[in-house]
């Protein structure tokens, strides 16, 4: 496995046992569905969390959160939709980014709740 990948299986690992300290369900991770993909689908007081996850070992030329552009964010709410139909899900959504900086085993990690509301296309 390439560094950059066992970096963001360990940021995901971190992001997941953070969501489950924190009181939240964790219904899947790493759901896929064709080319669809979803980070972290949990769920907290009725709500469906979508969240995805960016792990940086720094932020030396970027925050991990600004690597969620507009392109991101609509195949994030296309992914989730096409989970909810699949699931037959009747709950509200809520969109959510976990940053994960650090090395594996001592990450600083940041929940931004609600970090973006689901454009209109």
């Amino acid at each position: 496995m390439a560094a950059h990948n066992a970096l963001g299986k360990a940021g995901e690992d971190a992001a997941t046992m953070y969501l489950e300290q924190n009181g939240y369900t964790i219904r899947d991770r790493n759901w896929r569905k064709n080319h669809l993909e979803l980070d972290i689908v949990a769920t907290k007081e009725e709500k469906l969390i979508i969240v995805e996850v960016k792990t940086r070992s720094n932020t030396d030329y970027i925050e991990p959160q600004d690597a969620v552009n507009w392109q991101k964010i609509r195949h994030i709410v296309v992914a989730a939709d096409a989970y909810i139909k699949h699931f037959c899900i009747d709950a509200p959504v809520r969109f959510d980014i976990i940053t994960a900086i650090g090395e594996p085993g001592s990450f600083r990690i940041e929940h931004i709740i609600d970090a973006f509301y689901p454009p209109m296309f």
